[in-house]
C-alpha cells in the first residue's frame, strides 16, 4: 500500500473515485433489493456483477485492498449466480446484504480520510463459502441484531455528530469535479461495453449556490422598491411618456426577477428519491426482524425539493417508518384473524402543492383510538383530565406528539431507544413545516407532513399591529378570521376565543415582542391563525395589509437572536419590517401561559 500519502493527481482521482463508488453503491443497494423481488432475471444478474466488478478494479488500482479482496469474494458468488451455477435464496441475499454494507464501510471510512479500511473476515467466510456451494445457515437472531444495528445507518440521536460529518462529506462530494482520471475512464469504458456519454451535469459547491440565492434576494427587494417608485411617479405625472416607459421597464424587470429567482431555486432542488430510496431496505430489515410481512409503496419519489430541506427529512422518514412498521401494521396472525391481508402496506408518497411539499406516510394497520391515548397521556401526567375531555379526536392524535409520549409496550431494538414522535415534530418545525395526523382504530394511520419548498424568499402576509407593520410568513398562516372585541374571552388570565369545534388560545404580538405602543381601541380585530406542526395559535392583530413575496434577511449579525423574529425583510418604500418566527411565537406563549 505504497501510495497513500496521495498528491494533488492522486487526490483528484480519489476524490472522483470516492464521488463514483457513492453512485455505484447507491445504485446496487437498489438492485440488490429488486433481486430479491426477482431472483433468476439474469439481466439483473449481471448488472449486479458489473457493478461489484468496478468496484473492485478502481478500489485495487488505487490500493484499497481490503475493499478489493471483499469486491472480489463479493464478484466470485455473483459470478456463479450468473452463470446459473448458484440459486439466490433469502439466506444468500443476506449475506449479500452484509457484504455490501461492509462495501459502504469501507467507502465512508476511506472518505475520512482512513485509507487501510475494514477488514470483513467474517463476511468473506461466508461469501467464500456460499461461491464454494455451501448453503449459509438462515440468520440466527443474536447476530441478527448486531446486523441490523448497522442498517439503521445514521438515524441515532446519539449519532448525532457522526451525521454531521456525513453531511458535510456528502456537501464536499457534490463539490468535487468530476475529474475522470485516464485509469478510471479506461475502467468505465470497459464495464459499459465502449459507451461512454458526455457528461452533461456539473458539480456546484452548495455554499456558492447560497451566495447566488442571496443576491437574488437582493435584486427581489431592488425590484419591489423599483415598481413602488415607478407606480408613484406614474400617479404624479400620470401620462408623460418617461413615465410610462419606466413603468414598462419596471414590469419587465419584475418578470425577470421572478423568472430567475426560480432558475435559482432550481438548481437547489434535489429528487426525494434521495431519500426514499433508503426505505425498501429499512422495510425489509425491519420486517425480517419483526416477523411481519409488510409491502411498500412509493411514489412521487421525483418530487423536487431544496437541499438544505433533503437533508433534514432522513431522520423524521425513517422514524415514521419504523413507527408504521412497528406499532401500525399488526402480525400477520393478528391480521388473518381480522379479515385483513397478511401482508401489510406501507405507503410513502410525495407530491407538490402550491409552493409546499407535502410527504404522506400511511399503514393499513392497527389504527389509533383516541380514548386509549387520552388515557395514557393522563397517566402520563402530560395533561389533565379535564383537558382531555375537551379534547376533540383531532387532538387526541397530536398527544403522541408530546416528549415522554411513547406507546411501545416492548421496547424492541427497532423502534425503542427512547426516541418519540416529538423527535419527529422537532424536525418538522425546525424546517417550518406542519405535521397533521388522522388515524381511524382497525383501518390505519396516516401522517402528512408538508414543508415549504424553499426557506429564503416567502410569501408573507402584512399585518399592522400597534402602529408596527409585521411580515408573517404565509406558510404558516391557516385562516385570518374577524371578530368583535366582545367575543374574545378571558380564560385563566389568557385570551382566548371559540373557533367552530375548539377552543383556540390568543396572543397578541405587542405582548410577546414587548412593543411599548399599548393596545388599538377599534371594535374589529383581525386573529391570524397560525399552525406549526400540531399547534395552534392565534394572533391579534389591528389590520391586514395584504401579502408580499419578501426576502428573509437575517437579523443577528447586527442585533444578536430576538425571541420571536426570523429576519427581516425591506418593504418597496425601504421601510425594514420585521418577520415573526412563528414557531418561536407558539413557544414563547406556551411557556408564557
Amino acid at each position: 500500500m505504497g501510495h497513500h500519502s496521495f498528491d494533488n493527481e492522486m487526490r483528484e482521482i480519489l476524490e472522483s473515485f470516492i464521488v463514483e463508488t457513492h453512485e455505484i453503491l447507491e445504485k446496487l443497494g437498489q438492485d440488490l433489493l429488486q433481486l430479491e423481488k426477482d431472483p433468476v432475471n439474469s439481466e439483473l444478474h449481471n448488472v449486479i456483477f458489473r457493478a461489484v466488478h468496478t468496484v473492485k478494479g478502481t478500489s485495487s488500482f488505487l490500493g484499497f485492498d481490503h475493499m478489493t479482496h471483499l469486491a472480489h469474494k463479493f464478484e466470485d458468488v455473483l459470478n456463479k449466480i450468473r452463470k446459473g451455477e448458484l440459486v439466490v435464496t433469502s439466506p444468500i441475499m443476506d449475506v449479500m446484504f452484509e457484504a455490501y454494507d461492509l462495501l459502504k464501510e469501507n467507502l465512508q471510512s476511506i472518505e475520512r480520510g482512513n485509507y487501510e479500511g475494514i477488514e470483513g473476515n467474517e463476511v468473506i467466510e461466508k461469501l467464500t463459502a456460499i461461491a464454494l456451494g455451501e448453503i449459509p445457515k438462515g440468520r440466527t437472531n443474536d447476530q441478527g441484531g448486531e446486523h441490523d444495528q448497522g442498517i439503521q445507518e445514521h438515524d441515532d440521536i446519539q449519532l448525532q455528530s457522526e451525521r454531521k460529518e456525513t453531511i458535510e462529506l456528502q456537501a464536499q462530494e457534490e463539490t468535487v469535479g468530476a475529474a475522470q482520471p485516464k485509469e478510471a475512464e479506461h475502467l468505465q469504458k470497459e464495464s459499459i461495453g465502449g459507451t461512454r456519454t458526455t457528461e452533461t451535469t456539473i458539480r456546484v459547491d452548495v455554499a456558492r449556490l447560497d451566495v447566488l440565492m442571496n443576491l437574488v434576494g437582493e435584486l427581489v427587494l431592488g425590484r419591489n422598491r423599483l415598481a413602488q417608485i415607478a407606480h408613484q411617479l406614474t400617479e404624479e405625472l400620470d401620462s408623460s411618456s418617461l413615465s410610462r416607459e419606466l413603468a414598462e421597464t419596471s414590469s419587465h424587470i419584475d418578470f425577470i426577477t421572478t423568472e430567475l429567482q426560480m432558475a435559482v431555486m432550481k438548481t437547489r432542488m434535489v429528487p426525494i428519491s434521495k431519500v426514499f430510496n433508503k426505505l425498501p431496505r429499512l422495510v425489509r430489515e425491519l420486517s425480517k426482524e419483526m416477523k411481519k410481512d409488510i409491502e411498500l409503496e412509493i411514489s412521487g419519489e421525483e418530487t423536487e425539493l431544496d437541499k438544505s430541506l433533503i437533508e433534514e427529512l432522513n431522520d423524521p422518514l425513517i422514524h415514521l417508518l419504523r413507527n408504521a412498521v412497528d406499532h401500525g401494521i399488526e402480525s400477520p396472525e393478528e391480521r388473518l384473524a381480522i379479515g385483513k391481508p397478511q401482508t401489510g402496506t406501507v405507503s410513502v408518497k410525495a407530491y407538490q402543492e402550491g409552493n409546499h411539499i407535502v410527504i404522506h406516510i400511511a399503514d393499513d394497520g392497527r389504527g389509533m383510538d383516541p380514548q386509549k391515548l387520552k388515557a395514557k397521556a393522563i397517566e402520563k401526567g402530560l395533561i389533565s383530565q379535564e383537558i382531555a375531555e375537551e379534547m376533540s379526536d383531532g387532538e387526541a392524535y397530536n398527544l403522541i406528539f408530546l416528549p415522554g409520549f411513547s406507546t411501545a409496550k416492548v421496547v424492541t431494538n427497532v423502534s425503542g431507544r427512547g426516541v418519540g414522535m416529538d423527535v419527529v415534530r422537532t424536525h418538522v418545525e425546525r424546517l417550518k413545516g406542519t405535521i397533521h395526523v388522522t388515524s381511524e382504530v382497525g383501518k390505519g394511520t396516516a401522517f402528512s407532513i408538508k414543508l415549504p419548498l424553499t426557506l429564503a424568499i416567502i410569501q408573507a402576509l402584512l399585518v399592522e399591529s400597534c402602529g408596527e407593520i409585521f411580515s408573517i410568513p404565509l406558510d404558516s398562516v391557516i385562516e385570518v378570521v374577524r371578530v368583535r372585541d366582545s367575543e374574545i374571552d378571558l380564560v385563566g388570565g389568557n385570551e382566548v376565543i371559540r373557533l367552530r369545534d375548539t377552543v383556540l388560545p390568543l396572543t397578541r404580538l405587542s405582548s410577546v415582542l414587548g412593543s411599548i405602543n399599548g393596545h388599538s381601541k377599534s371594535e374589529w380585530k383581525y386573529i391570524v391563525v397560525l399552525g406549526v406542526a400540531d399547534h395552534r395559535l392565534g394572533v391579534i392583530v389591528d389590520a391586514l395589509l395584504g401579502q408580499k413575496e419578501v426576502v428573509i434577511k437575517s437579523i443577528s449579525e447586527y442585533l444578536g437572536t430576538v425571541r420571536g423574529i426570523a429576519g427581516s425583510t425591506i418593504l418597496g418604500d425601504g421601510r425594514v419590517i420585521m418577520i415573526v418566527d412563528v414557531a418561536e411565537l407558539i413557544r414563547l406563549h406556551k411557556t408564557a401561559a
